[in-house]
């Protein structure tokens, strides 16, 4: 049951944030419930699809489910790795939407930060709901950046030299990396990562 909530959970929310990588069908969805019902159908099904997927990943993690379901079973020093990946995956979601040199780089920082974060959990985790979840992430993560780059979506402005807002993103990235790292990841997750 609790890998079922968590399935329909990624279903629900991932589909929903493929939907504005279908032009067609986005434009059908606005055309008959107008922008503001689809804001509200894309906030519901996100809102709700992230609720299964807390629900169902918490109950296989309580039902013992990421302990004994094992695809494989990762060393302890990727910990380390994973700790490591995740430095630039806050800064680089610090950066998402402003016009900045981090986003001239790396064009579209929160799929990039997405990947980084999937893939670091994918090393160190290798139970089937674990799986399951970053590997699901992974994969939306991959092909909407597929889908971006084949639709041509505009791009910000690029920018040549580093900006106030690069170290502000670097700065409040760093900040929300530490405050995970030592305190938000077990109260949100109920995991140390250190």
């Amino acid at each position: 049951m609790p890998i079922l909530l968590l399935v329909l959970g990624l279903v629900l929310f991932l589909g929903a944030h493929t939907v504005p990588t279908r032009p067609a069908l986005r434009g059908a969805l606005v055309g008959r419930f107008g922008q503001t019902g689809y804001a509200a159908l894309f906030a519901i099904a996100s809102l709700g699809g992230l609720v299964l997927i807390v629900w169902g990943y918490g109950a296989a993690r309580s039902a013992g489910l990421t302990g004994s379901m094992m695809l494989y079973n990762p060393p302890a020093w990727t910990r380390h790795l994973v700790a490591l990946l995740m430095i630039p995956v806050f800064p680089l979601l610090a950066a998402t939407g402003s016009t900045s040199r981090i986003r001239t780089i790396v064009k579209h920082p929160m799929l990039v930060a997405v990947k980084l974060w999937a893939v670091a959990h994918l090393i160190a985790n290798g139970s089937v709901p674990d799986v399951i979840l970053f590997g699901s992430i992974l994969a939306w993560a991959v092909v909407d950046r597929i889908s971006v780059k084949r639709r041509g979506a505009p791009t910000p402005p690029a920018v040549t030299g580093w900006t106030p807002r690069d170290t502000i993103a670097v700065a409040v990235g760093l900040a929300l990396y530490l405050a995970f790292v030592f305190r938000l990841h077990l109260w949100l997750i109920g995991v140390s990562p250190v």
